[in-house]
This record gives C-alpha cells, sequence and structure tokens, in this order.
C-alpha cells in the first residue's frame, strides 16, 4: 500500500468544509500518516491558549473518525526530526523558487513586513512529506504548487548526494463538497472568517446549526437551481446537502422544483444536523478525556519518530556529518 502522509493545520475550530473537503476523504490504513502541523500554525500572530485548544480539538475529530485505529497520528512538534529535515531543505532550496509560491505572494501582498516561518513554510511541508519515503500527498489546488517545490527539492538533493527521497506525487481528494461561506457565497468556507455566521461548525448544536442556515444569503429570484455564478447562494446549499447526502445535484434540483428558498434551507439544516450528529457526539465524548487525547498522540509521536529516524540518519550520512554518538 502507498504511503500517503496529510497535515492539518489547529488554527481556528474546524468546519463542515474541512470535514467534507479533508477529513471525511481521509482513510485509516496502514502506511498512511495524519500529522496536526502545529508549527505551520505559528508562521503568523497566535493565540497560544488556542494552540493548545486547537490541537485536542483536531485530534478530538481525528479520533472520533478511527484515524489514530491503523494508521499513525500524531502532533507535528512532537517530532523534531520535522524541523531537522527542513533546515536540509533550507540549505536545498533558494529564494526564488519561494518567492514564486502563490499562497505566499497573496498572503505577504501589501505587506511591509512578513515573518520568515511565512517565507519559508514550504521548506517544512517539504520535510513533514519527504521524512516519511511518502508517495501520496491529498492536497487541494491550493497547496499542489508545494507539493511539486518538494519533487524538485528531492530531484535536486538526490542528483547531488545519490538516491535518497522518494519523489512524492500530489493527489486530489474524492471529490468533496467546494463549500463556500454562508453569509459570503463567492468566498470558501474559512475557518478565519471573524462572522461566526459564516460558517457551521462541527460542534454546533442542532439549533445553531438551524439558525445559520435559515440566515444564509441567497440570491434573487425564486428558482431552485444549480448555478454558482447567477445564484451562488442556492448552489451553495445545493451543494452542502448533496455532499452529505450522496444525492445527485441534478436530483435535488428536481426534487425542489416548485418548492421555496425556505423549504430548501429547512431540509439543509435537518440533512447537516443528523450529517453531523454522530461525529460530535464523539468528538464531544472524547474531548471530556485529554488524558487520553494525549496518550493516543503520544504513542503516534512514538511510531512516526521511529519511521522519521532511519530517513535522517541517511540523510546526514550523506551530508558528511559525523554519526550520532547514543545518549
Amino acid at each position: 500500500m502507498a504511503r500517503v502522509f496529510s497535515g492539518v493545520q489547529p488554527t481556528g475550530a474546524l468546519h463542515i468544509g474541512n470535514y467534507l473537503g479533508a477529513l471525511r476523504q481521509f482513510e485509516a490504513a496502514p502506511g498512511h500518516l495524519y500529522c496536526i502541523v502545529d508549527w505551520h500554525a505559528i508562521t503568523e500572530p497566535h493565540d497560544p491558549a488556542q494552540l493548545h485548544r486547537g490541537t485536542l480539538h483536531v485530534a478530538s475529530a481525528m479520533i472520533a473518525l478511527g484515524l489514530h485505529e491503523e494508521s499513525v497520528l500524531f502532533v507535528q512538534s512532537h517530532v523534531p526530526a520535522h524541523v531537522e529535515l527542513m533546515w536540509y531543505m533550507t540549505c536545498t532550496g533558494t529564494m526564488g523558487e519561494l518567492q514564486r509560491m502563490t499562497q505566499y505572494k497573496a498572503k505577504a501582498k501589501g505587506r511591509r513586513s512578513v515573518s520568515v516561518g511565512l517565507f519559508a513554510y514550504p521548506l517544512l511541508m517539504a520535510a513533514d512529506i519527504l521524512l516519511y519515503r511518502t508517495e501520496k500527498v491529498p492536497v487541494g489546488e491550493d497547496q499542489r504548487q508545494h507539493v511539486e517545490l518538494t519533487r524538485d527539492l528531492a530531484e535536486r538533493f538526490n542528483s547531488r548526494f545519490g538516491e535518497t527521497f522518494v519523489l512524492p506525487e500530489a493527489v486530489m481528494p474524492p471529490a468533496g463538497a467546494r463549500v463556500r461561506s454562508l453569509t459570503k457565497p463567492l468566498e470558501k468556507m474559512s475557518k478565519s472568517d471573524p462572522d461566526p455566521d459564516s460558517k457551521i461548525l462541527l460542534l454546533d448544536s442542532p439549533d445553531e446549526i438551524r439558525r445559520k442556515i435559515k440566515k444564509a444569503v441567497t440570491d434573487t429570484g425564486r428558482e431552485i437551481r444549480y448555478d454558482p455564478q447567477e445564484k451562488p447562494g442556492i448552489s451553495n446549499l445545493l451543494e452542502i446537502q448533496s455532499a452529505f447526502t450522496g444525492e445527485p445535484i441534478s436530483k435535488l434540483e428536481e426534487m425542489y422544483a416548485g418548492k421555496t428558498y425556505r423549504e430548501l434551507k429547512e431540509q439543509v439544516a435537518e440533512v447537516v444536523v443528523e450529517g453531523l450528529r454522530p461525529l460530535r457526539e464523539k468528538m464531544e465524548a472524547i474531548a471530556a478525556h485529554p488524558g487520553e487525547i494525549e496518550g493516543i498522540l503520544k504513542e503516534g509521536a512514538e511510531k512516526a519518530a521511529a519511521l522519521a529516524e532511519p530517513m535522517l540518519k541517511e540523510v546526514r550520512q550523506k551530508l558528511g556529518f559525523l554519526e550520532r554518538l547514543p545518549s
């Protein structure tokens, strides 16, 4: 089975876009590693208490989905090998490559000063991937460029020092909903959006979910049809229902023929409430026992470190470092 690596940042509370587009697509299987990438979460100013809460929150979701059972689930900062390999990647990559990263340019635009971490984090992402001889990296389109950089760095290192790294392949997860903001349906649903009504959180109560969907922005006219350009609000609600139920959007359009926006919102709300109920209940039960979460993460970190050390040892040897004395 191919080695798969995927990381989730513990920034902000998880919402249905994170669940439908990423978490639900993760497969619990031997050879799969799932990492809570907390080092990536500090490239911008952050609240330490929120980082701590967010790490446990993401872990509770991944445990509720069973990702710790056959896969390796761990926290990035618990495996120091990631930052050691990042330094080797820093000495392999170039300023020009990092300056061409689309996400960096977007985040740095109009700012007089950005952190070195924001500039260099693609090198840490490369280390995350290469450390485990990863073959496949599930990513969204916005992260594909970073996997391409990872391949370039691996090829350059292999060319200079001999065959060492596996060249990873970026893979798009199975089709998931492109969930948009409930208040700004032309934009992606985002953890960083300060408007709480823009997103449905995994831990929202049923009443809160119903209230948010009732307030969701719709479009002019009365017809319920899928048209992301002309009717982005209605299209977003149809995508959400389709993603939770598996019903094709074309069938939903038929079902809602002659129905009102109110009826659509009521039905979508119930679909989301029931779709999230099992996950929410599991997450709440797991979150009540943070010691057990930390135990699972500790065990995962030990497994990840054992997988990482042979790669680091090989890299050190090829770079010419003296062999480390046993501690």
